[in-house]
């Protein structure tokens, strides 16, 4: 069989544009609705959880079993993807005071993460969301932020768990392919 990554959509305007950009990488990936989630199997060699439309605090949110799987494979959770898995895992999940929709720059970098390998400081990113994470869970620590988002990306200590703020998927985030290598290779 052929190792694949699974990209779980939550109703995201780009999780096929987060599948074109894995499969120039060549890695096969699979999109699955994340209420039609497919069984796991050895094959599969990580997770990435799109953005959506809705917000982690609403009763109809997207849910998905992220317990199952957090300690055993890698999972990049994109926007909505990385909200989810921070709320649900002690942090908090609030409206941002503007909706950030556009261009931003990442100004602190953890270059030492290796989520972050050959990205450099202010590295160009794309941000589209009306909710931002205000804290994040005691295991969590943040990798890289912007001048007014804290926590732009972050990673769950002694996991290969990982959520961004922005979309890499984008051509505007400049170094966007280079992040999905760096999770993915």
């Amino acid at each position: 069989m052929q190792e694949k990554i699974l990209i779980l959509d939550f109703g995201s305007q780009f999780t096929q544009l987060i599948a074109r950009r894995v499969r120039e990488l060549n890695i096969y990936c699979e999109i699955h609705p994340y209420n039609k989630f497919t069984e796991v199997d050895s094959d599969v060699k990580g997770i990435i959880l799109s953005g959506s439309p809705y917000s982690v605090r609403q009763e109809d949110a997207p849910m998905f079993e992220f317990a199952k799987y957090h300690k055993t494979l890698p999972i990049l959770g994109v926007c909505y993807g990385a909200q989810y898995v921070a709320h649900f895992n002690g942090g908090e999940v609030l409206p941002s005071s503007t909706r950030e929709y556009g261009r931003a720059n990442l100004q602190y970098i953890d270059s030492k993460n290796p989520l972050f390998k050959l990205i450099p400081q202010n590295s160009q990113v794309w941000m589209s969301h009306g909710d931002t994470i205000a804290r994040i869970g005691d295991d969590f620590e943040v990798i890289a932020s912007t001048d007014t988002v804290k926590v732009a990306a972050y990673h769950i200590k002694d996991t290969q768990t990982y959520g961004i703020q922005f979309h890499p998927e984008v051509t505007h985030s400049i170094d966007g392919k280079q992040l999905l290598h760096n999770f993915l290779v």
